[in-house]
């Protein structure tokens, strides 16, 4: 029969777990990595258009939409790049009501390669921010799955009536929050290198509320590896001198 002590450790480990993997899933799945806020937003229609095609036209580059996100309040998580502007977007119609618009980024825009002076594809590859921006896109993919098979193997040792599995589960938990912190860290270099790169905004940005829920699923699975790494390990222990006891 387990200690009340180790049932608990689970239970809480559980929850931290659920709790982690909600958080960075709904961090992966929204826009708000990072929020650039600019008082003065253009009210000119002509410009609504001209940004529209910044943004969302087939030869949108990075350095295009990137100031069409400092001018009109642009948001960008690790999928999509959003900004509010007006719904009538063209001159000869009068200022709309405000509307979000978005566009993902495709899966090859996320492997393509970052430049020296972006949007300039004859500066050269900028390696560094090539590699953080692919990093910034895997690892949390990599973190929400080493967990979901870490909580396999917890529903296996369940199945089997022994705690000592639950290690590997720990360990993988401690994993996934290895990558989540990478994924916030690379994130965090790629801006602040992308921004060095690019004339002084006339917008401020400032890290959202999506980018606050991975930082925080980090120390969330750093919590569950704890707990069920030292309940397999404490349990397991006193088992094989109770046993030893019992033999003696």
């Amino acid at each position: 029969m387990m200690d009340n002590r180790f049932a608990t450790a689970l239970v809480i480990a559980c929850v931290l777990s659920l709790m982690s993997t909600i958080y960075l899933a709904a961090s992966i799945g929204t826009d708000y990595w990072f929020e650039y806020r600019n008082p003065f937003p253009p009210e000119n229609n002509s410009e609504s258009k001209a940004t529209w095609d910044e943004l969302f036209g087939e030869n949108a580059d990075e350095n295009s939409y990137t100031d069409a996100l400092f001018r009109w309040n642009g948001t960008i998580g690790l999928w999509r790049r959003c900004i509010t502007m007006s719904e009538n977007s063209y001159w000869y119609n009068s200022p709309g009501e405000m509307v979000r618009k978005c566009v993902s980024f495709s899966l090859s825009d996320q492997f393509m390669e970052k430049y020296k002076d972006p949007g300039n594809h004859n500066s050269g590859t900028d390696l560094n921010r090539t590699y953080l921006w692919r990093l910034q896109f895997l690892l949390p993919f990599v973190s929400l799955g080493l967990m979901c098979f870490g909580a396999l193997i917890g529903v296996c040792a369940c199945a089997c009536r022994s705690l000592y599995p639950t290690i590997a589960t720990g360990v993988l938990h401690f994993l996934a929050g290895l990558c989540t912190l990478g994924s916030v860290g690379c994130y965090v270099a790629g801006i602040e290198l992308l921004h060095k790169k690019l004339p002084p905004p006339r917008a401020q940005g400032q890290f959202g509320w999506s980018f606050c829920l991975a930082c925080v699923s980090a120390p969330l699975q750093f919590m569950a590896a704890a707990l069920f790494i030292w309940a397999a390990r404490t349990n397991r222990k006193e088992f094989t001198l109770l046993k030893a006891y019992r033999v003696a």
